[in-house]
């Protein structure tokens, strides 16, 4: 495989940028952080820059660097309408100038709801405004590789649960903190059906693995998840035993999350997603692990882990 010039992330601040930053930085790569504030890091570039704005996202991407697209924007559908698709564009504009290697961190809206276990080959059927946005850019961005325009991938991975997910994992929020803080755990609408959860290190570890080998490009790929999902009330039990708690929690019911949007936007922006909790919602990476022998972390040893890292930040 040709030599990598730098692996540069565009949304370096999330839970997946500091899972993949450090397992970059741990095999000694030339890493640059990329969000629109500077990043105090060792041993790794930082620079600022509005994805939207294309000339920005030129100064930052370099000459045959790998580029990660891993992005996070507020909640809000208007501007994931406004502002992903000239996200995508801008990025996937700038790759090509400047010869660069572009890998896509996704998630599963575009899928929709699906009866079964979700792979690689499951068509796009979204059932939100949300999946029909993931759709749209991921269907651009397929349409770019197949006209040979750009050498890129796609990394999907489910629902993320792990370090560095305090405050964007809704698993994180409503089971690990309720429980730090001695509150009940929270689940949403159905404790009772299964729910995949990808492990904030095992993306960084999967996406630098994606990296490095030439044949997994032009392709999409599930990012290394345990099998076999856990119910919201297994998930529960397996975070309290780990804190020591009794596994009670409440169940934030349909109406319930209506009702609150109706005073709160990022948790009425919630709602058209709640089929993800209410139906199962099962996510297969059988491929990755078979092509890498990957082993995904156990939920056991995640939430151990996870639950360890976070007591340790407090006491630090």
């Amino acid at each position: 495989m040709k030599a990598i010039n730098k692996h540069i992330i565009l949304g370096a601040g999330g839970a997946i940028g500091v899972s993949l930053a450090k397992e970059l930085l741990t095999n000694n790569e030339k890493v640059k952080l990329v969000s629109r504030k500077l990043h105090n890091t060792n041993n790794a570039e930082s620079a600022i820059a509005d994805l939207i704005n294309i000339g920005q996202v030129k100064n930052v991407v370099e000459e045959n660097s790998l580029v990660y697209l891993l992005a996070g924007l507020p909640y809000d559908i208007k501007i994931w309408q406004e502002r992903w698709p000239k996200i995508m564009e801008n990025t996937v504009e700038v790759c090509k100038i400047k010869n660069a290697k572009l890998i896509f961190f996704d998630n599963v809206y575009m899928y929709g709801r699906v009866i079964g276990k979700m792979d690689e080959n499951t068509p796009m059927n979204p059932c939100s405004k949300k999946g029909e946005v993931r759709a749209k850019i991921a269907e651009y961005l397929i349409s770019e590789i197949k006209q040979k325009n750009i050498s890129a991938l796609i990394a999907r991975s489910a629902d993320f649960y792990g370090p560095y997910a305090a405050n964007s994992s809704i698993s994180n929020i409503m089971v690990f903190t309720n429980l730090a803080k001695g509150k009940k755990a929270q689940w949403l609408v159905n404790s009772n059906v299964k729910h995949s959860f990808t492990y904030t290190l095992d993306c960084g570890k999967s996406l630098y693995l994606l990296s490095r080998d030439e044949s997994a490009f032009n392709k999409i790929w599930h990012l290394p998840t345990a099998k076999p999902a856990l119910t919201g009330k297994q998930f529960i039990e397996l975070a309290a035993k780990y804190f020591n708690a009794n596994p009670v929690y409440t169940i934030l019911s349909k109406w319930m999350v209506k009702a609150s949007g109706l005073f709160n936007k990022p948790i009425r922006e919630i709602y058209e997603m709640l089929y993800q909790n209410e139906y199962g919602y099962e996510f297969d990476s059988s491929k990755f692990e078979s092509h890498f022998n990957f082993k995904p972390t156990s939920y056991e040893a995640g939430i151990e882990k996870t639950i360890q890292l976070a007591q340790e930040s407090l006491q630090g």
